[in-house]
């Protein structure tokens, strides 16, 4: 694709995502990234204008889109690779649920993130746990415009490919525009997965601490839903008294991903540094 060979892919078989991901390296070696695709039968078009929309989409915990595919190309664009799990292989690695310090970590990096999106008049409409990475330094997220580019506003997008029932705000699964609220109620069904394994968990699974924040997000009225810039000083720790977050990055402590996640991403940086590009294909 473009200037890069595909090595790996980053998601599983069968693994439902906003778009194909994939671990790529230029011919010389000199670079690395994380290369996104649409999904077969995706709209062409759509996905290549959110692409070049995403460059706009910048902030710590954003995965910045630093290429896109020229004109007349198949779409695709690129983000800088670093060693990162998608949220689900994350729970799949770890062999559960994250724990709590962890789902608080994310959910706060994360909504910091978005507020500043908010803040600048941008909508990330693609949250969902496949589109949150998780990096040895801090969450990323990915998959800048995902409900744009699987139908256009006004079509209904319930059952299109690539977009998780669990984590698409009702409005938009009508056919709405997406807008902040609607990324709020994305990242609540982030939430609920990192800390039940589903993105519509019954009450009882969620932990009690979590169970307030989580439930506002997933209002179904936009309305009743919390800001993002709201939602990191909800989400730090408990100590007894009111908290006020001056970064949610303060969160990323040391220990705050669990060892088995952290020792997947090593493997990987390690299965990377020893992979060979494909031979190039015969003239």
């Amino acid at each position: 694709m473009g200037p890069f060979r595909l090595i790996t892919r980053l998601d599983p078989p069968h693994a439902v995502t906003p778009c194909r991901r994939f671990v790529a390296r230029t011919d010389d070696g000199a670079q690395t990234v994380l290369l996104s695709a649409p999904l077969p039968g995706a709209d062409p078009a759509r996905f290549a204008a959110e692409a070049e929309a995403a460059r706009y989409l910048l902030g710590p915990w954003i995965a910045p889109v630093t290429g896109v595919a020229g004109p007349g190309e198949p779409p695709w664009y690129a983000t800088p690779y670093l060693p990162a799990l998608p949220l689900p292989v994350a729970l799949a690695v770890h062999g559960g649920p994250l724990p709590e310090a962890t789902v608080r970590a994310v959910g706060a990096t994360l909504a910091e993130a978005l507020s500043a999106a908010h803040g600048q008049g941008l909508t990330h409409a693609g949250v969902s746990p496949a589109a949150v990475l998780l990096t040895a330094d801090g969450p990323r997220l990915t998959c800048y415009g995902a409900v744009r580019a699987a139908s256009a506003d006004g079509e209904p997008r319930t059952g299109l490919p690539g977009l998780d029932p669990g984590a698409l705000a009702p409005e938009q699964a009508s056919g709405g525009r997406p807008r902040p609220p609607g990324d709020v109620f994305g990242l609540g069904a982030v939430l609920a997965y990192a800390a039940t394994g589903h993105t519509v968990p019954e009450r009882d699974e969620i932990p009690p601490a979590l169970r307030p924040t989580i439930a506002a997000c997933l209002a179904r009225d936009p309305a009743d839903r919390p800001t993002a810039a709201a939602l990191p000083t909800a989400l730090a720790p408990a100590t007894g008294h009111e908290t006020v977050l001056t970064s949610a990055g303060s969160l990323l402590a040391p220990g705050w991903l669990p060892g088995r996640v952290v020792a997947a991403l090593a493997r990987q940086s390690s299965e990377l540094l020893a992979a060979e590009l494909p031979a190039p294909a015969a003239a």
